[in-house]
């Protein structure tokens, strides 16, 4: 164990933390993540190892929250993927925004969550995942989610159509 995590652990964190890294970046870059850069498919492929990683870590007992979001969060990916193939019409581009930028908004539940919980190292931030305060954090992110999903779409309206 490295500070309270498997190998496992270790390894599934620095594949997420890959992941929120190419996210930020290509939202500074682009505006969004875009799945034909190679910053949104680094997102991608590095969400999609999260995912899988993180269904053989069972450090709080059983299968529970974290595998569930990694399974929305698989289901998410795959709308946003039919989306890249313009199965929605139209409407493809703002499906795959928003199902990208969600799927980054599920990222950073679970990563506010055992940041807060478990750092500093003997006296974390708060106590448990339940504690009100990660719940309103969690709030909080999600209004931004929502903010920036409104301004990427409000962005993709003003473009001209291709």
């Amino acid at each position: 164990m490295i500070y309270g995590l498997t190998y496992l652990g270790v390894i599934h964190t620095l594949i997420s933390l890959v992941a929120v890294g190419a996210a930020l970046a290509g939202f500074v870059r682009d505006q969004r993540i875009d799945p034909a850069s190679v910053l949104g498919k680094v997102y991608i492929w590095t969400t999609v190892l999260t995912c899988v990683t993180g269904f053989g870590i069972y450090q709080h007992g059983g299968f529970g929250k974290p595998h569930i979001l990694g399974i929305i969060t698989l289901l998410v990916l795959g709308l946003a993927w039919l989306a890249d193939r313009r199965r929605f019409g139209r409407r493809s581009v703002q499906v795959s925004t928003i199902s990208y930028s969600l799927t980054f908004f599920f990222h950073m539940v679970p990563a506010v969550t055992e940041t807060s919980t478990r750092l500093p190292l003997g006296a974390p931030w708060l106590p448990s995942a339940e504690a009100p305060e990660l719940q309103a954090i969690t709030g909080v992110m999600f209004l931004l989610l929502l903010v920036g999903v409104t301004l990427q779409l409000r962005r993709l309206k003003a473009q001209p159509q291709a």
